[in-house]
């Protein structure tokens, strides 16, 4: 079938975008569930990456900052199934059917190899990219209820990710900056994942390292993009996305006006990286 981008009355979307990589950036507000079907995807947390290919799922945790990079591979664009999975259609559902023994909160996303069911899962959401009219309520909680199923049945550990339904509470901004700062999100999500309004964020963040947030994630990610080129010898275009820059273009602008040469100098070269203050 062909496939959309999205439909707003579906309450899932199927992302194409041809032959191009691409990245999003997720701290959603509801759990989401990512069947891949053709192309690649490399999901990117503070600790660790994934690469996943065609039949795998993935259940990524809802309030967790994860970068998304969809490439073509094989000469086939990057397809997947995204659902949503509405926190109060998953609330309730856990009201009624208590996971027992009672698990603290995963930190990470989970993968899922490939399952026929899975498979008839993500079958039977492609028709709904057809809807004329908003999914009714009811549909959407079978829906959700379907898939809450599957994951328990296929992994015990599901209900670790699932039934969390906790909300950030303030944290420590360093230790957070430090490990997320390679995620491309607005100030808000930044504030809103460490618990402090966006006044106090700044405020903090200025108190803490001296430096405007937007300075310093800049700095941070340029260090990080300096250190990869010449230790891990990566091509620029290799790693722009996943050092929080959304094109080329500007990633060698800034890397040139932070050391005063391109990128592509680095080619082949090994050396001690920068520090972000340097």
């Amino acid at each position: 079938m062909a496939f959309k981008q999205f439909n707003r009355y579906a309450e899932m979307v199927v992302a194409c975008r041809g032959d191009q990589r691409y990245r999003g950036e997720l701290a959603s507000d509801d759990h989401t569930l990512v069947g891949v079907l053709a192309g690649e995807l490399k999901v990117v947390q503070a600790d660790r990456t994934l690469s996943c290919g065609p039949g795998d799922t993935l259940l990524l945790p809802r309030k967790q900052p994860i970068t998304l990079l969809k490439y073509p591979k094989d000469g086939v664009a990057y397809q997947a199934v995204v659902m949503k999975l509405p926190t109060a259609l998953v609330r309730a559902y856990y009201a009624e059917n208590i996971p027992t023994p009672v698990r603290l909160a995963a930190t990470g996303m989970l993968l899922f190899s490939k399952s026929p069911l899975l498979q008839s899962l993500f079958a039977s959401l492609l028709p709904y990219l057809e809807l004329e009219h908003r999914l009714p309520e009811k549909l959407l909680a079978v829906k959700v209820t379907e898939v809450i199923e599957i994951l328990r049945n296929l992994d015990e550990h599901s209900d670790e990710v699932l039934a969390d339904f906790s909300e950030p509470g303030k944290i420590n901004l360093v230790e957070f900056m430090e490990a997320n700062y390679m995620f491309n999100m607005p100030l808000t999500t930044f504030s809103y994942l460490t618990g402090r309004s966006l006044t106090t964020f700044k405020r903090d963040f200025k108190k803490a390292f001296l430096l405007s947030p937007q300075r310093w994630l800049t700095q941070k990610r340029l260090a990080l993009a300096h250190y990869q080129l010449v230790e891990k010898r990566r091509k620029p275009v290799e790693l722009y996305l996943e050092v929080g820059f959304e094109n080329l273009a500007h990633f060698s602008h800034a890397f040139k006006k932070q050391f005063g040469y391109p990128p592509t100098a680095l080619a082949g070269k090994r050396a001690t990286y920068p520090s972000a203050g340097d």
